[in-house]
C-alpha cells in the first residue's frame, strides 16, 4: 500500500489508479470493515489525526480531483465520508523519498512521464499534507 504524499499529478496511470484502490482499501481499513491491513504503516498518519475517515476522505478527494483533471472516471461515491477540514505534517525527507521511489517506478513503467519530472527540482505534495522539516518516515526501507 502506498498512500503518496506527493501530489498526484505526478502520478502516471498505473500510479494514480493503484493509489485510487489503496486509498479505498485504507478508508475500508479506517471503517473497520476489513482484517487485513490493520497494521499497515502508511495508515498510522491517518489515525494519528483527529479524524481518521475525514483525513482519508480528503486524500481520496485530491486522487480524485487529479483523475477528474485527466478525463479519468473515478467513482466519487466511493468516497465514505466528507474530507476533514485539516493538513497532515510530512517530512520534506519523506517528500524526497517518495519523489525518488517514484521516478525509479517512472523508468520501468513510463520513461516519457520521467523524461518530463525529471526537471522538477522541488516537487509539491498531495494537497493534505503540509512539509515540514526532516527525514524519511520510520515505515520505509531505504
Amino acid at each position: 500500500m502506498r498512500l503518496w504524499t506527493l501530489h498526484p499529478r505526478y502520478l502516471d496511470v498505473k500510479g494514480l489508479t493503484a493509489t485510487w484502490r489503496e486509498a479505498l482499501l485504507a478508508q475500508k481499513v479506517l471503517q473497520g470493515a476489513t482484517r487485513g491491513y490493520r497494521s499497515h504503516p502508511q495508515l498510522q498518519r491517518f489515525r494519528q489525526s483527529g479524524d481518521p475517515l475525514g483525513a482519508i476522505a480528503a486524500f481520496l478527494e485530491g486522487v480524485h480531483a487529479e483523475a477528474v483533471e485527466r478525463g479519468y472516471n473515478f467513482n466519487h461515491e466511493l468516497i465514505a465520508n466528507p474530507p476533514a477540514d485539516i493538513q497532515l505534517e510530512a517530512t520534506q525527507g519523506q517528500l524526497h523519498f517518495e519523489w525518488g521511489h517514484l521516478l525509479v517506478k517512472l523508468e520501468q513503467r513510463d520513461r516519457e512521464r520521467l523524461w518530463a519530472l525529471q526537471k522538477i527540482a522541488d516537487p509539491k505534495p498531495h494537497p493534505l499534507f503540509r512539509i515540514v522539516p526532516g527525514g524519511i518516515a520510520d515505515c520505509e526501507r531505504p
